[in-house]
């Protein structure tokens, strides 16, 4: 697929959509899902709404405590098993106690991540925001390809972002180990590699008829902007001077109930059958950016997000990248 492949659906749905709204008469009983993330923020509205329509979610936790007192009011079959994505011991175990008591996942859903944080080494030294929002999920999601191929239809959902649009990968210093280091920029590369990493993975499940999409949630304030202190929230137009949602704010930024729609419907419309691979957003496709519309920062997505050329680039040193860890 490319940026002409950006054809919005008309879904029938809209920004404000909520994720129950979306799944409403859906019937998901007898599948199974994996939500990283799934136990904060947006994360924790998709797992509601799956559990609603009767899936069965699996969630990786990197906080037990936290994760028991978020989820103590949900209904459905759920359950936990401990994981981080900045450890690949740790990814590779809940690999394998997920394989040992599922014969097939229906949904993988790459929920979580890291936004803007101070600059930080994990696995074998990536810079942690590619290293956690695009490593470890890389490294899940071939640990888990097995199952995947097992279900009927399976499809993945990577969370990326509008800050894509602030950069494609630094192809010549990925992990800004002689660039330095920027928070945004390296926030931006690594919303780029969950749009690319999407649109490789949906070449490698079409023999078995899986597909893979990217989502852009919207904007929502959630537990993913913990590194943000208030003053840049402010500067950057989230925020009044009263620290409360600004007014400009309220009009683009949406609720967690709200955020967590794109997703779901990546994960369920059958209007997304045989179009693997694009750019989601606001519950429907995402049409490609459009240079000239005051809204170009925030709505659309970049060509550089859509490049099968950069996507089939960034799989091959991803899987080097994790062969070498």
């Amino acid at each position: 697929m490319a940026v002409e492949d950006q054809v919005p659906t008309q879904s029938g749905f809209h920004a404000k959509s909520s994720g129950l709204e979306v799944v409403s008469g859906l019937d998901l009983s007898g599948k199974t899902a994996v939500v990283t993330g799934g136990y904060s923020g947006i994360g924790l509205e998709t797992v509601r709404a799956l559990l609603a329509q009767g899936a069965q979610v699996i969630i990786p936790v990197r906080s037990p405590e936290k994760a028991a007192d978020t989820l103590a009011d949900l209904n459905g079959d759920v359950s936990t098993l401990a994981m981080d994505l900045g450890d690949l011991a740790s990814v590779r175990r809940f690999v394998h106690a997920v394989t040992d008591s599922l014969t097939a996942l229906d949904l993988l859903i790459n929920n979580a991540g890291i936004m803007a944080c101070p600059e930080a080494r994990v696995g074998p030294g990536w810079e942690s925001q590619f290293g956690i929002n695009h490593m470890g999920h890389f490294a899940l999601t071939q640990g888990l390809m097995g199952l995947l191929e097992a279900a009927d239809a399976p499809r993945v959902v990577a969370l990326s972002s509008t800050a894509h649009k602030r950069s494609d990968i630094f192809w010549d210093d990925i992990q800004f180990e002689r660039t330095p280091y920027q928070k945004w920029d390296a926030y931006a590369q690594a919303k780029t590699a969950n749009a690319l990493f999407a649109n490789a993975l949906s070449r490698r499940m079409k023999p078995f008829g899986g597909h893979a999409f990217s989502v852009h949630p919207g904007g929502i304030m959630t537990p993913l902007q913990r590194h943000l202190p208030q003053e840049e929230m402010i500067a950057l137009g989230w925020l009044g001077e009263d620290g409360e949602l600004s007014e400009q704010a309220k009009g683009v930024f949406k609720t967690p109930e709200q955020g967590c729609s794109t997703t779901l419907w990546a994960a369920t419309s059958s209007k997304l059958d045989g179009k693997a691979g694009v750019y989601c957003e606001d519950c429907d496709i995402a049409a490609p950016t459009d240079p000239d519309s005051p809204y170009a920062r925030f709505i659309g997505v970049n060509a550089h997000a859509c490049s099968d050329e950069g996507a089939e680039r960034l799989w091959e040193i991803s899987e080097r990248l994790l062969a070498q860890a």
